[in-house]
Formats: structure tokens, sequence, C-alpha cells
């Protein structure tokens, strides 16, 4: 058995509302409780028991701060962590097909995708467990949060219409034209 986390960093052309901040260091690279926010991250999927790589997908040029930090993160959490660069900025759907066999390589049982400008307490050792019940059929399981969004708000983002006793997803806007475009 072996997972792989897929971490979507994004590239330098967004991130326009962490500006200026963003202009001297990439958003990942950025420390939040003085360690960079990718390193959260990474450090919540090396919890998961069988974790073997963590692959970055982005359209930051590969240069010296993101080459010396993920070096620096392999050696901290010795799993492999490898920085896949788009060749021109393909967006969400596009960066995971476009890299689909070395996600799909090794057969992993299952991988996290995570947006990597997220900071949180990611419960990933409960969500394998709750995708390995037998008692499930279970396709994908996703990780949301309850919030109290405008209809504006939910448009923009997306939302996620649970059905409460079986939890499955009944409905997931938004989500849904990033899955026609594969």
């Amino acid at each position: 058995m072996m997972y792989k986390a897929v971490i979507l960093v994004g590239g330098p052309q967004k991130g326009t509302r962490f500006r200026p901040l963003s202009f001297d260091i990439p958003k990942p690279l950025f420390p939040v409780a003085g360690v960079p926010t990718i390193q959260h991250l990474i450090e919540a999927c090396c919890k998961v028991p069988n974790m073997r790589e963590i692959l970055l997908i982005g359209f930051y040029q590969a240069d010296e701060s993101i080459t010396e930090f993920t070096s620096s993160m392999i050696r901290e959490y010795n799993v492999n962590i490898r920085y896949l660069q788009e060749y021109t900025s393909l967006g969400t759907a596009g960066g995971i097909y476009h890299f689909r066999d070395q996600i799909q390589s090794g057969d992993p049982e299952a991988f996290f995708l995570i947006n990597g400008d997220v900071c949180g307490d990611f419960p990933l050792i409960n969500m394998v467990q709750f995708h390995k019940n037998p008692n499930l059929n279970t396709l994908i399981t996703v990780l949301g949060t309850e919030v109290n969004a405008t209809r504006q708000q939910s448009q923009q983002y997306g939302c996620i219409v649970e059905n409460k006793d079986t939890h499955e997803i009944s409905i997931m806007l938004r989500s849904l034209q990033l899955l026609s475009a594969i």
C-alpha cells in the first residue's frame, strides 16, 4: 500500500491579493507561524503512514528558493518530494492532467490533492480511514468545511452539497467545470 500527495502551488501570475508580499518570495514559501505555508502541508502529508512521494505542481520558475526548499524538505521529512514545473500556466485541472503519468507512477492506492495556499489542521489519517471503510463504496473522499457564504461567494469559489446522513456529495458546483476540462 502506497500513498502520494499532489500539492498545487500555482504560479507568479496568481496571488494578486497577496501582493506586494508575493513580489519577493513565491507565495507557497511565505512564512506562516515562522514556517513556509507549503511546509505545513508537507508535514501533514508526512504523518500519513506509507506516504511515499509528494509532488508539487506549479508554474514558478525552479529557481534557487524552490530548489533549496525542496531539498531541505527531503532531508527533514525523509520523503521523496519533487517540483513539477508546468511549461505554461495550465490551470488547476491542466497541471493534474499534464502530470497524470507521474502522479499515477508506482500505482498508488490513493493520493491527496491539496491546494498549496491553504493552512489548517488537516485530518489526513482520518480521511484515509474513512476512504477505506469497507461499508462504503468510495471513489473519492473530499475534505470541505462548512461556511456561511453569500451566493456570489459560492459561485466564485464553489460549494459542496452533502447528504448529512450518508456524507455523500449531492452537488459539487464549480469543481464540475474542472472535471469537464479533463
